[in-house]
């Protein structure tokens, strides 16, 4: 494991933001961090980042307990964007990747490399304040990875942008992660989850309730349910007992019970109807959220 959250409590008065969470995040995962608004994520996320401290519990990352030192392998972008507005561009990516123990030099490099990269070369010499949110949301990109972390933690990371630099920031994020980073990812986006993580967990009320490898959560998850789509639009046919989930014109999503025997059942479907495809129906990640918050 790259990262690993034990028994996380963090507590304000009588609230509590974290209690008892725990999450383990493997090397060059995508690590899809879900929950409800004010379920713990954000606060979870900025101790990982030693913005803030917990109150009891251990931060392990590679093999050793976090330390001050570890601000260098770790980068973060908030959802709430925090450049300074007044402030050159150029002068403030450099000034946030020196901030990493970067060498000016090399900072100076990775910083046109990445506005190359981006097509926003013209925007190094503009104060953050000329900028579209859109563009500001790419600058802040940048000096979260300018640096070449281990870990990026990304919140709301397509927040302001419009669907084509959304498309350009996820295929970067893939990129990076083809290349040996881990990442950390908490959206409210299930279509992206779905896209683009290997890992899930999900935190609901202030602690962990669900976590592994996306396609094992699924499995776990799977209600015998098989999409049929036939030829008319028409009522199914069959001597078995079933549950329809949806039926959509030609489209039926049916749930079996699990003592039926799906070959049985399949070729008395195929049998007493123009079916055109069948196949196994899994979970999405929305509904596996839903019900996974719905039972606490």
């Amino acid at each position: 494991m790259l990262l690993e959250a034990k028994d996380i409590v963090k507590q304000y008065g009588d609230f509590y933001a974290l209690k008892k969470a725990n999450i383990s995040v493997p090397k060059n995962s995508i690590y899809g961090l879900l929950g409800p608004n004010g379920a713990g994520k954000t606060s979870l996320m900025r101790i990982i980042n030693q913005i803030t401290a917990q109150d009891s519990g251990e931060i392990i990352f590679d093999n050793k307990k976090l330390q001050r030192n570890h601000i260098k392998d770790i980068g973060y972008l908030p959802e709430e964007r925090g450049l300074y507005k007044k402030m050159n561009v150029k002068e403030q990516c450099l000034y946030l990747a020196q901030l990493k123990d970067m060498p000016y030099n090399e900072a100076k490099n990775r910083l046109n490399y990445w506005f190359d990269k981006l097509n926003i070369t013209s925007l190094l010499s503009k104060r953050v304040e000329e900028l579209s949110k859109g563009m500001a949301q790419k600058i802040q990109f940048i000096t979260a990875i300018i640096h070449e972390p281990k870990l990026l933690i990304f919140d709301e990371p397509f927040s302001g942008f419009d669907p084509i630099n959304a498309s350009l920031i996820k295929h970067e994020i893939l990129e990076l992660h083809k290349n040996g980073t881990t990442i950390i990812f908490s959206t409210h986006r299930m279509e992206s989850v779905e896209e683009i993580c290997t890992h899930i967990g999900l935190i609901n009320d202030a602690k962990t309730i669900l976590e592994g490898p996306i396609n094992e959560v699924k499995s776990s998850f799977y209600d015998n349910s098989y999409e049929i789509i036939c030829e008319d639009d028409v009522k199914l046919e069959t001597s078995f007992s079933f549950e329809t989930k949806l039926h959509q014109k030609n489209k039926h999503i049916v749930s079996i019970n699990e003592d039926i025997n799906f070959k049985n059942f399949m070729q008395d479907i195929i049998s007493k109807n123009k079916v055109v495809s069948f196949q196994k129906k899994n979970p999405t990640v929305e509904s596996i959220f839903i019900k996974a918050v719905q039972n606490g």
